[in-house]
């Protein structure tokens, strides 16, 4: 048998693969981009793109499911002033950091005079009229429609808001009701005590966004929206606050912070949450209904159906859930039943925060008891 040097043999081999290379050279040119796009995750260019635009495109995050949505009745509170409110009701008594809900309407001769609070921050949102503030420490103030109020009432505060009914519209008054929003937010433990203290924002400092061509516009009070991001430390405990405009055909997919509460509050027209196309997935909610998501998803879905006789609006609220006990009386709002007892004592006995409010009596809150 004839025998062959290891070169003779290898100068065969490569001369055979050679010969193979060339006549398979388009599929093996296949087979090599093939490989390499799923090896590193590349795509081809004459792969389909993908659309910019919101309504073609498909995203992997996950919507936020409703958890209840319900009918926010309205109620006297204060003097004489109606208010409907969801959060702090038997519907939802405490939906954390969320103490309380009320969109209040207040008309001549009722408002809120002299009372206190301890161991949360209240946010006051002005949607119509003009409405006055005083406290024991001789702050003063007036917000006008869209501005806000971020009140931290720490250790004891005692003020009055008191609505301004003016024919005058230069003045910021109206002659017949002032509309408006509140949210108190509880505070975290080591804060219950913190000094009280403000911050305004007027309606000229609040950034907007818009989204779907226009159809959508978004006040991004505290937060984030469509890129655009809020005024910075508003609040010691965490939330965005959005104010949500959509015209009929419009949509917005609005992303919320992973793990914390969420909630939408509807203040015109009819809104269908949900991701479309989803089925059972998507709700219709009227006016003045509280929409509860679960806590599982980190996109909210909204639109208003193209047939509608008119757009809607409505907030959509998240915060940071606290991990501690909730126990409130009232104005009080702190851990345990012996400090709300404490902040009792110290109300009525003028000390630990409240030695102001010893013979102190608020010039708005006296122009309504006249």
């Amino acid at each position: 048998m004839r025998t062959f040097s290891s070169s003779a043999v290898l100068s065969i081999v490569v001369g055979i693969c050679s010969i193979l290379i060339l006549i398979f050279r388009q599929e093996i040119t296949a087979f090599t981009a093939d490989f390499s796009s799923h090896l590193f995750n590349t795509s081809s260019p004459s792969g389909p793109e993908i659309s910019t635009n919101p309504r073609e495109n498909t995203t992997m995050s996950a919507p936020r499911a409703i958890r209840q949505a319900f009918l926010a009745l309205q109620q006297s509170e204060g003097a004489g002033a109606l208010v409907r409110r969801s959060i702090g009701t038997s519907n939802l008594r405490n939906f954390s950091p969320f103490l309380m809900l009320d969109h209040f309407s207040v008309s001549p001769g009722a408002g809120f005079p002299d009372h206190p609070h301890r161991g949360q921050e209240t946010i006051t949102y002005l949607l119509r009229g003009a409405i006055a503030h005083e406290d024991f420490a001789g702050n003063r103030g007036l917000l006008l429609p869209g501005d806000l109020q971020f009140m931290t009432a720490g250790r004891g505060i005692v003020h009055a808001e008191m609505p301004i009914h003016d024919s005058d519209p230069a003045r910021g008054g109206d002659p017949e009701v002032v509309e408006g929003l509140q949210l108190w937010v509880d505070l975290p433990k080591q804060l219950k005590l913190c000094e009280p203290r403000y911050r305004d924002l007027r309606a000229n400092e609040i950034p907007e966004a818009t989204a779907d061509e226009g159809r959508v516009r978004v006040k991004v009070i505290s937060g984030q929206s469509q890129g655009v991001e809020s005024v910075k430390d508003l609040a010691y405990t965490p939330v965005w606050l959005l104010d949500v405009e959509v015209k009929p055909g419009g949509r917005i997919e609005q992303p919320v912070p992973k793990g914390w509460n969420a909630f939408v509050y509807i203040l015109e027209g009819e809104v269908v949450f949900g991701k479309e196309g989803a089925g059972e997935g998507e709700r219709m909610v009227k006016e003045f209904h509280n929409v509860v998501f679960g806590s599982e998803g980190d996109v909210v879905y909204a639109r208003v159906d193209e047939k509608a006789e008119k757009g809607a609006r409505f907030v959509l609220v998240a915060g940071t859930p606290l991990d501690q006990k909730v126990v409130q009386y009232g104005p009080f709002v702190l851990t345990s039943q012996e400090e709300v007892y404490q902040a009792f004592m110290d109300y009525q006995s003028h000390s630990n925060g409240f030695e102001r409010a010893k013979g102190w009596e608020s010039e708005i809150g006296k122009q309504m008891a006249h």
